[in-house]
């Protein structure tokens, strides 16, 4: 059986749409969903679409991008080219709040952030679906991916990515795009540098 879904023209287009939410950062902690994108947050488009642009940039094509979930979860990761589906569930480790926040590492932040989404159904909820946590901020200590994957515990979930801000520099956005994967020895970041037009970007693999 065949579902309806929604899907972006373009990830470009995707991102011109982004833009004002990128820009406040308020809405991707409380924004209401989109009713027309299948009930998905704008968060949870974002995520989506660091995922979607940080693969494309390993084989230089813009075969994947995503879609609406109408089984109710936050995306589906699409392969244009082989029509493959990755369904996603997404967390958020939002914006530290006061010193208190501050003083709790990003690794600990992630890391129950994880442990969260995981108790919540279970295998049943989990398994095969890619999870997805969003930092919207992070603190004033950078955090370590090698040190989070391999503290990861026993998941359901197919895979675990982490895409955070990690900066605003001359108007331009910068997020890195993490899989907390040790199997080729490091858990590979891409670099996101979305253009202060926003309508361009460039991907960079740092690990």
């Amino acid at each position: 059986m065949r579902y309806p879904v929604t899907r972006f023209k373009s990830l470009r287009l995707c991102l011109r749409e982004l833009e004002p939410f990128i820009r406040n950062g308020q809405h991707l902690e409380t924004g209401k969903p989109f009713k027309r994108f299948g009930g998905l947050r704008s968060r949870e488009l974002l995520a989506n679409w660091l995922l979607c642009v940080a693969l494309n940039s390993v084989t230089h094509a813009d075969r994947l991008t995503f879609l609406s979930d109408p089984l109710g979860g936050d995306g589906i990761i699409y392969d244009t080219m082989t029509e493959e589906t990755w369904p996603t569930e997404h967390v958020l480790v939002p914006r530290p709040r006061g010193a208190d926040g501050e003083s709790v590492a990003l690794e600990s932040r992630i890391l129950k952030a994880v442990a969260r989404k995981q108790s919540k159904g279970g295998a049943g909820y989990a398994s095969g679906k890619t999870l997805v946590v969003l930092l919207n901020a992070g603190g004033s200590k950078p955090w370590v991916p090698n040190k989070v994957a391999k503290q990861l515990p026993a998941l359901d979930f197919a895979s675990v990515w982490v895409a955070g801000l990690q900066a605003i520099e001359a108007g331009e956005y910068v997020y890195n795009v993490t899989r907390l994967d040790l199997r080729q020895g490091n858990a590979p970041v891409w670099r996101v540098r979305i253009g202060k037009g926003f309508d361009a970007w460039k991907v960079e693999l740092l690990q």
